[in-house]
Order: structure tokens, then sequence, then C-alpha cells
């Protein structure tokens, strides 16, 4: 199998970077993968594990010479990094990133590159709560989906080589507009972490030990355990969407509040079976 890509670069060697290093090296993708990071403790530690095959703290060196770059970094550092390597890489270069929040990322890029754009921005929804290539997997993406920015200005052969390294490594593309990408993830990915948080810091004040938690507590706030730096960056860097789906959830939550203060039964059952068909059809196949 020839490989999609002779030299590609990967900026970040966090969980993301390091796994899809693993998994284009198990498949043949290809020639060579140069890690890019902030310290040199962890680009040893990706060097070690086998995700990469060289490794540098100079972002333009390693961007100049690429077929592929891929910004792994989190959310808030992906625009600094795209302007670095907008000014080294070459012109038939591709890039994307892997951040979980797109519509300023994909803006940013706007102003960085004329149409056609071969900056293509990416969210493969795969992860864990864990962190670090030490937690890489040449798996991770297996069976996963990854939301892919449509727009009018991309380069259209870009894109298509873009499709086909996330399919080649086990993902289901799905096109959608940076802005409605974030929209829809403040509600089912960015909120509900932050409220896993919440509950989290709710229980830990009340004094709550692992003698009184159920595994409702434990599935709801799994999520929570995640990089703490790394939701900062999300949150922040799609602050409108996520305060409109807190200031929703606020409002569902009021109306559980006022049924409870009443002690309305039939108010609270309503409620109940709302979430419960809202669940499933959010959920459905």
């Amino acid at each position: 199998m020839n490989p999609l890509f002779d030299r590609v670069t990967i900026a970040g060697a966090g969980l993301l970077g390091a796994s899809l290093g693993l998994a284009m090296q198990a498949r043949g993708l290809a020639r060579h993968i140069t890690g890019v990071g902030r310290r040199q403790s962890s680009l040893e530690k990706a060097l070690a594990r086998g995700t990469v095959h060289t490794v540098t703290l100079d972002l333009a060196a390693a961007a100049a010479d690429a077929d592929l770059i891929v910004v792994a970094t989190p959310a808030g550092a992906v625009t600094g990094a795209l302007d670095t390597i907008r000014h080294a890489a070459a012109e038939n270069a591709i890039v994307i990133d892997v951040a979980s929040t797109k519509g300023s990322i994909c803006a940013h890029a706007r102003s960085l590159w004329k149409a056609p754009r071969r900056f293509i921005g990416c969210h493969p929804m795969a992860g864990s709560e864990k962190s670090g290539p030490e937690h890489a997997t040449p798996h991770l993406y297996e069976g996963s989906v990854c939301l892919v920015e449509t727009g009018p200005d991309l380069d259209v052969e870009a894109r298509a080589q873009v499709l086909r390294l996330w399919e080649a490594i086990g993902a289901r593309v799905i096109g959608v507009d940076p802005d409605h990408h974030d929209a829809l993830l403040a509600r089912t990915s960015h909120v509900p972490h932050i409220i896993a948080a919440a509950l989290a810091l709710v229980a830990a004040r009340e004094g709550a030990t692992c003698d009184f938690i159920g595994n409702g507590f434990r599935d709801t706030t799994r999520i929570a355990a995640g990089s703490p730096e790394m939701w900062r960056d999300i949150t922040l860097t799609n602050g409108p969407a996520i305060a409109g789906g807190l200031r929703a959830v606020q409002r569902q939550i009021d109306a559980f509040l006022d049924a409870v203060d009443r002690q309305d039964p039939d108010a609270l059952l309503d409620l109940f079976n709302a979430g419960k068909s809202a669940r499933e059809s959010v959920l459905a196949e």
C-alpha cells in the first residue's frame, strides 16, 4: 500500500496526536512522522512509545518540508501554531487540527490562507479521560466519528485527502459547518463536561466519600477526570455557545427546582418522561 503522505508533522505530543501517529504507522499511511512539542520530556515519551520517528521543539522547521501538518495542541494554542505554520509550510502542504472547537479556529485559518484553502478543520470525537503519549493507541480512532469542516473556500483535493486519512484509520466522517459544530458540541460535549465538574464539586463539598457513591455519580462525573487545561481552552474558545447551553440547562434545572419546591408529582413525572424521550431521540441511530 502506498502511503498517503511522505512526511507528516504532528504538533502536540498528547493522546490525540500520539495515537494518530501510531494509527498512521500501523496502516502504512506515512513514510516519516515528526513530533513537535513544547517540552522535551513529553517528546521523549512520544519517541520512546514509537508514536513518531523524530522529534523537535521547532515547529517552523518541522513544518517546512511536511506534506501534512497536524495541529494536535490544546485548543487555545491552535491559532498561534497556525500563524507559525502559515509562514513556514510549503504552499501545497495540507494542514489540519483536531481541536474540539472549530468556529474561531477555522475563522482564523480563513484570515491566513487564501482560497482554495488547504487548512481543513477536523474534530475526531475520540479520546479518554487519560492523557499523554504513554496512553496512546493505534486503535483510538476506530469506530469514532470525525467531524470535518465544510465550506466553499476549501481546496477540494486537500479535503478529499483528509477524508481518506480519517477513513483509513477507522473513523466515519461527517461534514459540518464550523459554527454549527460549535453550537451542537457545546450542548453534547462541552456543557456536559462543565456539569460533571460541578457535580463533583458539589458532592466533595458536602463531604461525600466512596462509601456514598453510586454508579450514577461515577458515570455522570467520569469525564470530569479529563485534563483541566484542555477543558479550560475548549471553554474559552467556544464561550458564546457554551454560555447559551449553560443557560438552557439552567432553565431546565429551574423547572425541576420549581417542581421539587411545590412537591408536584405530575410536573416531576412530566419532566422525567420528557428527559427520557429526549435522550432516546438524540441517541437514536
